[in-house]
């Protein structure tokens, strides 16, 4: 048995290394041995959010794993048969749903049947996709590439309680690549704010400099008060790119001003807008997958991160796939073929 080895401590050095290799682990059905894993980050090996993820990849594919205790940093895994069905994860802290998700997504794509998902844990994390943008950039560019997803969201949660609940209904793909490179010369902009347990005037306050930086009326951004384990603040901009829906945001914290935390969202919306692509930074990272499996792709972006060539490369370890990413300005076209 040919068992492939990763070295987690390559380019990034964080948790996406051991997500992918999951995902592609159990779509190839390819044994792999991840060393040095999270080697780069402040508490390197498996956080309780890394843990769930390989224990949520290990009940999807029936898999055999070695090393799947909190703090470990090398995991061997053995797929074996991938499973449809309905699965229930709990992280058990504010770790995230999502990136717990996304690591099971390309397995349950390629199931014999339907599935669903229900997780339970962070929803509106300050380092991983906020359920808004998997359910509105995300799910929709699956969908146009023939891949349905459904998602829901039942409960907030935020930092340090968690306690939200989400939902995720997953059908067989028929995967078709996409093509993402124009997009309006006007895009439209909404904004969503999220409280949970904080007075509604914070909300006001980053309402009022959504108005003063991006131009935004009134009735372009809403306020929505919802319950939650913790308090919890979240502005979200919703950008009309196309073919694209990008979803900006930016998460509160104890200590940061309401306008800072606003601030931080129309700086990123004003450097996206800037570009003039019609994909983010972090919707680029997640199609990199999707587009593999589709064998074929390509869109403009930003200029990548580490954390998106890192996960380039991860990917054409497990299929016979090769990146071209090429730099123009502030602009970059990322394209997907198959290798030579």
């Amino acid at each position: 048995m040919n068992v492939l080895t990763i070295d987690g401590s390559l380019g990034e050095g964080g948790g996406q290394v051991l997500r992918t290799s999951l995902a592609l682990s159990l779509v190839t059905r390819t044994p792999f041995v991840i060393e040095n894993v999270r080697a780069r980050r402040k508490k390197p090996g498996l956080q309780r959010q890394h843990l769930t993820a390989v224990l949520a990849a290990a009940e999807v594919g029936a898999a055999r794993v070695e090393g799947a205790e909190l703090g470990s940093q090398r995991i061997v895994f053995l797929p074996r048969e991938l499973r449809a069905g309905d699965f229930r994860f709990a992280i058990g802290t504010a770790g995230s749903t999502t990136l717990v998700l996304q690591t099971v997504l390309p397995a349950l794509f390629a199931a014999p049947g339907p599935s669903t998902v229900d997780l339970t844990g962070g929803t509106h994390n300050p380092m991983a996709p906020p359920f808004d943008f998997l359910q509105h950039s995300f799910a929709p560019v699956l969908a146009s590439m023939g891949a349905p997803l459904a998602l829901e969201m039942r409960q907030h949660g935020f930092y340090p309680a968690g306690g939200g609940r989400c939902r995720a209904a997953v059908q067989p793909a028929a995967w078709a690549p996409c093509e993402l490179l124009t997009r309006p010369e006007r895009p439209r902009i909404r904004a969503r704010v999220v409280l949970a347990r904080l007075p509604r005037q914070v909300a006001e306050r980053e309402a009022a400099v959504l108005r003063s930086r991006l131009g935004l009326s009134a009735d372009a951004i809403a306020i929505d008060e919802v319950a939650a384990a913790s308090p919890g603040n979240v502005v979200m901009l919703h950008l009309q790119l196309g073919q694209v829906t990008e979803v900006v945001t930016a998460v509160g914290e104890r200590g940061l001003p309401a306008e800072a935390v606003a601030a931080r969202a129309a700086g990123a919306a004003e450097a996206l807008l800037g570009a003039n692509v019609p994909v983010g930074e972090h919707l680029a990272d997640q199609l990199l997958i999707p587009m593999a499996l589709a064998g074929g792709g390509t869109f403009r972006t930003v200029r990548p991160s580490q954390h998106t060539t890192t996960n380039a490369w991860v990917i054409e370890r497990f299929l016979p796939v090769a990146f071209t990413m090429v730099e123009d300005g502030a602009a970059c076209r990322i394209s997907v073929g198959p290798r030579g």
